[in-house]
């Protein structure tokens, strides 16, 4: 079977986490006899397809943007082409200009979505959608999401549960690096320990904000690892609060996360908003054996962080909170590496690429096949 994954940004220009997971499962669904490609726009476009560990990626110019919406006109065309090939379409939501190439290109091949979070920050523009959004979820064979409490709360998954069911993300550790000792050593040089780690690309729902409002509450360090629109903001307010254990490092290579991982106490993810969907940066922090501590969003962070157990989960925008969080963490080693381990085994448990793409693999037959959901269906992975 051969599948299309469609997504707005993909390696190697954009290493987000909805990137990530489509790269796992274009790896990882090829045991099960998917072969799988990818569709994406990209400033700089190849002429022709490259590949990428293994899959193909097909590129169209992006023209302009809109709203954190890359468009453009060469699209259409290629991607109307290119679908004939394929047995399946795989679309990553929200991608609004996905749903223009659907419905425009009049593409009717079986298809599924991944619906990775609700569109939460552009409220006027999200009414405007609203019908080409609904012609594009019902036009849909199948919708998956990423965790159940996600379906739970969503408004607009409540439309299609006769139609939506719950798969975890994962992650496969075998295709993270191993920090090396020298790396190791050039970052104890930099860093003092013990220290807490954000990770992940500095846009406003990240609430790193709070982060650094929490830096004051505890005498760990707070290393902030990333670039992105917010990067300048928050070095500007880390300096007016004139907080000497807060350190930015700025973008960071996959070897360098490796190691910074390795050798935090813990990881933070201080969302505030619903766009934090799941928290793939969690499972990375947790195959490390790492507590976690996370914001409580009603969405997957707190699925993945399990309170008290994996780690700490707090309310959304409350520094003394997340100080207190990292506080009771430094002070209670053994309680920290017990959390890790939980983290850990409920890592294996749940979240690995393997289990992720044998479910993905049952659905994609299903739906080529026609074979519809009797009731909605929550099959979250498990080691089954």
């Amino acid at each position: 079977m051969k599948v299309l994954h469609v997504y707005k940004t993909y390696y190697p220009d954009s290493f987000g986490g909805i990137e990530q997971s489509i790269r796992h499962l274009a790896n990882g669904c090829g045991v099960h006899g998917i072969h799988s490609e990818v569709f994406t726009l990209s400033p700089s476009p190849q002429a022709e397809s490259i590949e990428y560990e293994g899959h193909r990626i097909h590129q169209a110019k992006a023209n302009i943007q809109l709203a954190s919406t890359p468009l453009s006109l060469s699209a259409f065309a290629k991607f109307a082409d290119l679908a004939k090939q394929f047995d399946l379409i795989h679309y990553h939501y929200p991608y609004p200009f996905a749903d223009l190439l659907k419905l425009a290109t009049f593409v009717k091949k079986p298809s599924i979505v991944t619906y990775h979070s609700d569109i939460i920050r552009q409220r006027r523009l999200k009414y405007i959608y609203a019908p080409l959004q609904a012609l594009f979820l019902r036009s849909i064979d199948r919708i998956v999401c990423t965790s159940e409490v996600y379906l739970k709360t969503s408004p607009v998954l409540k439309k299609y549960k006769y139609k939506t069911e719950a798969v975890s993300l994962g992650l496969d550790k075998r295709s993270f690096p191993v920090p090396t000792q020298k790396n190791l050593d050039k970052w104890l040089n930099l860093i003092n320990q013990p220290f807490f780690l954000f990770l992940g690309v500095l846009r406003n729902y990240k609430g790193v904000r709070t982060l650094v409002d929490a830096a004051s509450m505890t005498n760990a360090n707070i290393v902030i690892a990333g670039g992105g629109p917010e990067l300048d903001t928050l070095k500007k307010h880390a300096k007016s609060l004139k907080l000497e254990n807060v350190i930015f490092t700025g973008q960071i290579s996959e070897d360098d996360k490796a190691a910074l991982l390795q050798l935090s106490t813990g990881l933070v993810l201080p969302s505030h908003l619903r766009s934090e969907a799941f928290g793939l940066v969690q499972l990375e922090a947790a195959m490390k054996a790492k507590p976690l501590v996370c914001t409580e969003l009603g969405t997957g962070t707190s699925y993945v962080n399990e309170h008290e157990n994996t780690g700490l989960v707090v309310p959304p925008k409350n520094p003394e909170a997340l100080g207190n969080a990292m506080n009771f963490l430094t002070y209670h080693p053994a309680m920290a590496q017990r959390m890790g381990k939980e983290a850990e085994k409920r890592f294996k448990e749940l979240f690995t690429a393997e289990q992720m793409c044998k479910h993905y693999a049952r659905i994609y037959k299903d739906v080529v096949g026609k074979k519809s959901l009797s009731e909605p269906v929550s099959v979250l992975a498990s080691a089954e």
